[in-house]
């Protein structure tokens, strides 16, 4: 052992005993000096050995060519004017520059991917370039070199990530080194991304900062979600707010991208593209890269990207559309499975249905839609588009787009999204599957109530419309010729076969009638009978509900001289609103239950004139809580949501003969108010059978029926019976 070394292990306080013993080394050792001449036999052996334990070297493997930058960092932009849909941001910054009226502290807000971060490293490039401030920079000083697309980034232009560094001692920090000068730059530019994720303390910590920066630091906040930033940060910044770029500006900014980078794409896929990426620019282009890396020989197809996107081909839904308008429920069912066999999302397939439905309605509104900008869609897909809503309709699109649009609501979280799927194509083939029976029915005559009457059409179109209808049209005059019958006047004689189903009575014919008044007054029909003839309610074996339409020999109340002010052309009628009067009830009912009852059980529509609406009602009570509990502006507001019309509510104290009146008052003097349907339906309001009946009716008010009704619906058991005087 080396003396030198084993003196310092006894000064550590080793033993000698401790001393591991070390055998000699040959050639040169760890602590002396090498050999200068070594021994030639090792010499000689040297190469043998080497040349028999190194194995020969393997062949090198070729390396792999670097991998291309993602396209949203290869076509970033250098300059404002090659940012995209940002000209309300752009403009006003370059003009800032020009004037040299450059703020010290910037707040950009706005979606994700829309350009925020890239105009903050812009403005940076401006204001430290060589000729800056200026809206242009030269691109060839360093500082613009340094900022460049690919560029390796300027020690003056700091950018940081506020999610991972938003604390307070990050805003200490910051704050500390805010006041060195730049090292070779005109300014020190502090971009702070994701500026919503700062705490309130690193904030507070950088107020006076911001408030009062040193002369050479600027501050760039960019920030998705602006209202986190605290006030007193947003009141000393000048914000900038972006916005999503507009889908036609961002398909031909992807076309131009495609035709740089030499792959040929279809037309019809780039709108997909557009669609995934909803307005951003990074997204839109990240799908696009996607794309273009599983792109064939023949470039980017429609079938891959709407495969890859996982959007439903457009044949499915052309499939769909046509048996809607077909009617064809089993070709709709079919649609709905082939749509689970392919593993297509149902929720999926509903948004591009009611997407579908949406495109629709808006060509239907719009023919020109696909040519002015409204639809972008391609030239045979809109020819397509226009023989499917030639097919539907207007009302049947809205209908059915409302349906699919309130399902697609119900679907969410739901573990059955093909059952959900196929109600909403059941009640979209169904016309009854509605709130009420008429279903779609009423909804398209509310779209024509609305032009017709709101426009002012002529009035000899709804006589035209209405020719058809046969009965009605008899039923219509029949008033007119009892009442000239009546009164001796002359008139021309009737076909025969046209009078056939209403026959007139006799005691009718036989007694004089007053002469018609000369004003639109309405009067009971018990007022109006001739002397001697018994009150018409209904045949003794009627059922009950038979009194609510009068039997064809019924008289009924004659014609006014004069034109009545509701039937002129473009105004509603009584008549009119009797016929919709189910479908105001049901508005009446989803605003509000308590005037739903008031009107369906006791009020009835006994006029509409000058704008006016004349409701009747059988009690006091009923009248008084309806016209003190605002339930008129609920009946005005479903009125205008249901034909849009505007009518005031006059509500009053009707008879019940007047009650009895109410199918019989149609206009009949004025050609031009359409009839309505021979048997109106009022499905909301349950029917009032013997409400008004007279107690001269022989049938019904006997003490007979009396007795029986007594004891068959009460159970009752007569003991005695005395006479009035005897009471």
């Amino acid at each position: 052992m080396d003396d030198e070394y084993e003196n310092a292990l006894l000064d550590e306080g080793y033993g000698s005993a401790d001393l591991p013993d070390f055998e000699p080394m040959e050639g040169p050792g760890l602590f002396d000096e090498p050999d200068d001449e070594p021994a030639e036999e090792s010499t000689q052996a040297a190469p043998a050995v080497a040349a028999a334990a190194v194995p020969a070297p393997a062949p090198r493997r070729p390396e792999a060519p670097p991998s291309p930058l993602a396209l949203y960092r290869r076509y970033r932009p250098d300059t404002f004017a090659d940012v995209i849909g940002q000209e309300h941001v752009t403009v006003p910054l370059q003009r800032a520059l020009s004037s040299n009226r450059v703020n010290h502290a910037y707040l950009f807000s706005g979606p994700r991917g829309c350009g925020k971060t890239t105009s903050a490293r812009i403005l940076a490039r401006c204001l430290n370039c060589v000729e800056g401030p200026t809206p242009t920079p030269c691109g060839v000083c360093d500082s613009c070199q340094d900022l460049a697309r690919g560029g390796p980034g300027s020690i003056d232009v700091i950018e940081i990530d506020a999610a991972s560094h938003g604390g307070v001692d990050d805003a200490r920090d910051l704050r500390e080194r805010a006041y060195f000068a730049p090292v070779a730059s005109r300014y020190k530019i502090y971009i702070i991304d994701e500026a919503h994720m700062v705490t309130t303390q690193g904030f507070n910590a950088l107020l006076k900062l911001v408030e009062e920066p040193p002369p050479h630091t600027k501050f760039i906040f960019a920030t998705t979600e602006p209202e986190k930033v605290i006030g007193t940060i947003r009141s000393r910044t000048h914000h900038y707010p972006f916005r999503l770029v507009p889908p036609r500006l961002l398909t031909d900014y992807l076309g131009e991208i495609c035709r740089t980078e030499g792959v040929a794409v279809d037309q019809a896929a780039l709108p997909l593209v557009v669609r995934a990426g909803a307005g951003s620019v990074r997204d839109s282009l990240s799908v696009l890269d996607q794309l273009l890396g599983g792109a064939g020989d023949d470039g980017i197809s429609y079938d891959q990207a709407a495969a890859l996107l996982g959007y439903t081909p457009d044949a499915l839904l052309d499939e769909i559309m046509d048996a809607f308008a077909a009617g064809d429920a089993a070709g709709v069912f079919r649609t709905v499975d082939k749509v689970i066999e392919v593993g297509q999302d149902p929720r999926r397939f509903a948004e591009d249905l009611l997407r579908r439905l949406r495109d629709l309605v808006i060509l239907a509104a719009v023919p020109e839609a696909a040519t002015n900008g409204l639809l972008d869609v391609a030239a045979d897909q809109a020819q397509r588009l226009q023989t499917q809503v030639a097919g539907l309709g207007a009302g049947e699109l809205t209908r059915a787009a409302e349906v699919i649009a309130t399902g697609l609501t119900d679907m969410r979280g739901t573990t059955a999204p093909r059952l959900h799927l196929e109600l909403m194509c059941a009640r979209v083939l169904l016309p009854g599957a509605d709130s009420d029976e008429r279903g779609l029915h009423a909804r398209m005559d509310r779209l024509e109530r609305r032009v017709g009457m709101m426009g002012g059409q002529a009035g000899p179109a709804p006589v035209e419309d209405w020719a058809d209808a046969g009965e009605p049209t008899v039923r219509m005059q029949r008033p007119a010729d009892q009442s000239r019958r009546a009164s001796g006047q002359a008139q021309p004689a009737p076909a025969a076969p046209a009078l056939a189903p209403e026959p007139a009575p006799a005691p009718a014919a036989a007694a004089p009638a007053p002469p018609a008044p000369s004003a639109a007054v309405r009067e009971p029909v018990a007022e109006r009978r001739p002397a001697g003839e018994p009150p018409r309610r209904r045949p003794a074996g009627a059922p009950p509900g038979s009194t609510v339409a009068p039997p064809p020999a019924a008289p009924e109340p004659p014609a006014p001289a004069g034109p009545r002010p509701d039937g002129g052309p473009g105004q509603l009628t009584a008549a009119e609103l009797r016929r919709v009067w189910p479908n105001v009830l049901e508005e009446v009912k989803r605003r509000r239950r308590f005037t739903f009852m008031l009107l369906s059980q006791h009020a009835q529509v006994l006029d509409v004139a000058d704008g006016v609406l004349h409701l009747g009602f059988a009690q006091t009570g009923p009248r008084d809580n309806f016209g003190s509990g605002g339930s008129q502006d609920v009946l005005a507001d479903a009125i205008i949501e249901t034909i849009g019309v505007e009518l005031r509510i006059n509500a009053v104290l009707a008879s019940g003969e007047q009650a009895q009146e109410r199918p019989a008052q149609r206009p009949s003097g004025a050609p031009v108010a359409p009839p309505p349907p021979p048997e109106p339906v009022r499905a909301p309001e349950p029917p009032e059978p013997d409400v008004d009946i007279s107690s001269d009716d022989e049938v019904l008010d006997s003490a007979h029926n009396a007795e029986e009704l007594l004891s068959s619906t009460f159970g009752a058991e007569i003991i005695a019976v005395r006479d009035a005087d005897d009471a």
